[in-house]
């Protein structure tokens, strides 16, 4: 079999073609596609450990950057300028620095950067090409120091280091140099120390290994194959090696219990377990040296408290912001001053800052006030089984005006991992649909995690199989329902939704009546080979997960939409970043090629700033109104 690759040509639409899409999808509304997608004017708070400033992401020439503001003021300070790319993530590092990292053009490859909070002394910490970062342990107690990983010395591989935020010295802590064996995580003890790391054996299985004091060398603890998982959250306060973990040994939804390192076992009762969604999530109170709370996800979030203190709190500010999803979302060294963050699905929500000591809750802003919470969609938690007996959860939006019993144009949204899940929440893809009359459905069909081993082991080498049965029952669902007009039913999705959305015109032609690939997989072959370098140690898995190139060639090739061009007949609009490191641009280039080979036209929108999905806004108003006109166009 030929799996070369099409190559960069000259593919993309027409600015003329794209134009049009858009003026299509001009219609009267009282919010425009900007309305959904604009920078706010301030989000991303948190506060600083002594509780003096907040910080805050805010648009510079339509890129998100860093703001400071001193507390019960208006005196606030630029730190950042970015223009070519919105920060991706910061933290305050003492009550002087923040740091935060950014990537070019969407390449993914993070570099971390400080900068004084009155705007001085600005460095990139890791000046290197090419090279992506993580952050280990941010050390809030120290205030020059954090601990990263980075695969400067091998792309593949990533190892740890102590760097120094001021003059940006780096120490390394320890090597990862083995590509058979190698590390994939590494976890500090609550004192900064490197005490913890899993790594890759024989290609699918994870070794679990720890180490008394940085001194000691690594032991080998426990080695499970890859579908199991025993996986560190942190170090007991009292007992230095005992750490709580979340683990499926031996089940099929994982649990929150305790492990002794030294015994090699699993010591007490169950903390907690959840009859129907995988707990792996639990926060502790640095300052008070206790574990709080367990957080799982069901239809919605939800709290399993371990500490009165932390339950009085979460209970008194809900109590105080009812009928919204509240999480603390930032704290004060002394914990006790909070950065509060509402959510819903109909709204951005706000954010509140709340003083225990004068048990004052004081709104900070609106994140999205242009928005009327009562004319967007419900999110509404829904259940179907499928054609093979899964239960299958999903969400089902509809417009705010929707009159009962009235079939209406649908959008069918996978979401993309395919080891993801979608969850309840404000939306804005969504919102926009509804805002046009559309229904939208979204379902965690199987292999989205949180739902068990069983669930997610039954998407392996099923891509285009019986993972997209799944969403297909789904379409047969809302017609069943009376909800969904049979004849406009459109299918859109991004990564692995992209994919889904190329496997449902191809697999089920007639089922579709337009669809949407954004930066989506179209044959499993290149894919595989184009992967970035540090998913290299997990080919292994990859290949039982999704399927060997050899070994499954011929059930690859039958799921692989490039290989079955000629039985795609409906309207279909291709969307990429060139720059993406997951879904190379190939995958796209490649499928709009063979359908205009065969005079098919194909909408074909690259942007060669971005990478796995759109984050300039002027790029995200460009595809947004384009795909509302096209799906205007096709569905009505």
């Amino acid at each position: 079999m030929d799996t070369k690759l099409v190559g960069k040509v000259e593919l993309p639409s027409s600015q003329k073609e794209i134009k049009d899409l858009i003026e299509y999808g001009v219609k009267d509304s009282k919010y425009a596609v900007e309305d959904f997608f604009k920078k706010p004017e301030k989000t991303a708070f948190k506060i600083s450990p002594d509780g003096a400033y907040y910080s805050f992401l805010a648009p510079f020439e339509r890129r998100q950057n860093i703001y400071v503001q001193k507390i019960g003021t208006e005196e606030q300070v630029q730190l950042t300028f970015e223009k070519d790319r919105d920060i991706s993530g910061y933290f305050w590092k003492g009550n002087d620095r923040i740091l935060y990292v950014k990537d070019n053009g969407g390449d993914e490859n993070y570099a971390l950067y400080a900068v004084q909070i009155n705007g001085e002394n600005p460095i990139k910490l890791t000046p290197f090409e090419k090279v992506k970062i993580d952050i280990i342990d941010a050390l809030p107690e120290e205030d020059d120091y954090l601990i990263i990983s980075m695969n400067n010395n091998n792309p593949m591989l990533f190892e740890p280091y102590r760097i120094n935020i001021k003059d940006g010295s780096i120490q390394q802590l320890a090597e990862n140099s083995n590509p058979a064996d190698p590390i994939s995580s590494w976890m500090t003890d609550h004192n900064g120390k490197l005490r913890i790391a899993s790594k890759v054996t024989g290609g699918t299985n994870n070794t679990l290994m720890y180490r008394k004091s940085e001194q000691d060398a690594f032991e080998e603890i426990i080695t499970t194959d890859y579908k199991e998982s025993i996986s560190p959250l942190f170090f007991d306060f009292k007992n230095e090696h005992h750490v709580y973990v979340s683990s499926n040994l031996g089940r099929d939804k994982s649990v929150l219990i305790k492990y002794d390192m030294l015994e090699k076992k699993e010591i007490g009762p169950i903390i907690f377990e959840h009859p129907e969604v995988d707990v792996s999530s639990m926060s502790y109170s640095r300052k008070r040296k206790v574990p709080t709370a367990v957080s799982y996800f069901t239809s919605k979030r939800a709290f399993y408290f371990l500490d009165e203190k932390s339950k009085a709190l979460q209970e008194k500010l809900e109590q105080a912001l009812p009928n919204l999803e509240v999480v603390i979302t930032s704290s004060t060294k002394e914990e006790d001053k909070f950065i509060v963050r509402t959510y819903s699905d109909r709204s951005l929500g706000a954010y509140y800052l709340y003083d225990t000591i004068n048990d004052k809750l004081e709104k900070i802003i609106e994140v999205s006030p242009w928005i009327e919470q009562e004319e967007m969609a419900k999110m509404q938690a829904i259940k179907y089984k499928s054609r093979d007996g899964f239960l299958i959860n999903g969400y089902l939006s509809l417009p705010s005006d929707y009159e009962s019993n009235k079939k209406i144009p649908f959008i069918i949204n996978p979401h993309g991992g395919p080891w993801a899940r979608d969850y309840w929440g404000f939306n804005p893809e969504i919102q926009l649909f509804a805002s046009r009359g559309f229904g939208v459905l979204q379902m965690n069909f199987r292999g989205s995690i949180g739902y068990g081993r069983k669930f997610w082991e039954s998407s392996f080498k099923q891509w285009g199989q019986t993972m997209q049965n799944d969403i297909t029952d789904g379409v047969q669902f809302l017609i069943k329902e009376g909800i969904a007009d049979p004849d406009k039913i459109g299918i859109y999705g991004a990564s692995y939704g992209g994919f889904a959305s190329l496997a449902g015109v191809t697999f089920t032609p007639d089922l579709y009546k337009a669809a949407v690939d954004y930066v989506g997989v179209s044959n499993l072959f290149t894919f595989m080979k184009t992967i970035p370098p540090y998913w290299k140690p997990y080919l292994e898995m990859m290949y039982e997960m999704v399927g060997h190139p050899e070994k499954d060639k011929e059930m690859m090739e039958a799921a692989s939409p490039a290989y079955h061009i000629d039985k795609i007949k409906t309207p279909l609009f291709v969307v990429q970043g060139a720059n993406d490191p997951r879904v190379n641009i190939d995958e796209s280039d490649q499928i709009v090629e063979s359908l205009r080979k065969q005079n098919v036209e194909v909408p074909y929108l690259v942007k060669y700033n971005e990478g796995h999905g759109f984050r300039n806004e002027e790029n995200q108003f460009e595809f947004y109104k384009a795909m509302l006109g096209f799906f205007e166009k096709h569905l009505g």
